[in-house]
């Protein structure tokens, strides 16, 4: 597996979104914007059931550390949510598979887009504009985007819910180059 990037420019973030929805639909975008804002691993995010938001708040138990996450939706997540909601208010899972859709006449329980459809589409946009891009890209870039916002390593720690500063700086892509960087340009 390639080691994908955190997206650091805020042009390309809307590129990809734009390619996403060309190539393969609004429900991709969705899947890339709303993944942008709540920084949760590919499978956390695909296992969102409409019944896991409450007003303005997300609850989920996540399935890699077993931990209870509740994040406060904002106003761009809440939004994109709704519009998800009113185009399908039949759906179970915020990104409901449309072959599971299909399905329905079969009896068959609703399930989520799977990680390797979301991969493949996020695979092909890197293609296409030249970065490793993938399903950790969406975290990755929320976390280094915190962090040069707040130069908080630890904020952006918990925010990623990661065990170790260490962790969190080499998954966000912050090198030991960026951090020289930032003691030689701040002089106080």
């Amino acid at each position: 597996m390639n080691e994908v990037e955190a997206v650091k420019n805020r042009d390309t973030i809307k590129l990809i979104s734009y390619l996403l929805e060309r190539h393969f639909g609004q429900q991709m975008a969705d899947v890339w914007n709303i993944g942008l804002n709540l920084a949760l691993r590919i499978s956390d995010l695909l296992a969102i059931k409409f019944s896991d938001i409450d007003g303005d708040r997300l609850s989920i138990i996540e399935q890699k550390t077993g931990k209870r996450a509740s994040i406060k939706l904002n106003p761009k997540t809440l939004a994109l949510i709704e519009a998800i909601h009113q185009r399908h208010p039949e759906h179970i899972y915020l990104f409901q598979s449309h072959r599971s859709s299909q399905a329905k006449d079969r009896q068959a329980p609703a399930k989520p887009l799977t990680r390797r459809a979301v991969a493949k589409a996020f695979a092909f946009v890197g293609d296409d504009i030249k970065l490793a891009l993938g399903t950790h890209s969406m975290r990755k870039t929320r976390g280094y985007h915190l962090y040069q916002a707040c130069k908080d390593i630890g904020r952006v720690m918990r925010m990623l819910r990661h065990q170790s500063e260490a962790v969190t700086l080499r998954y966000i892509g912050i090198t030991q180059q960026q951090i020289d960087k930032d003691f030689v340009e701040l002089e106080i």
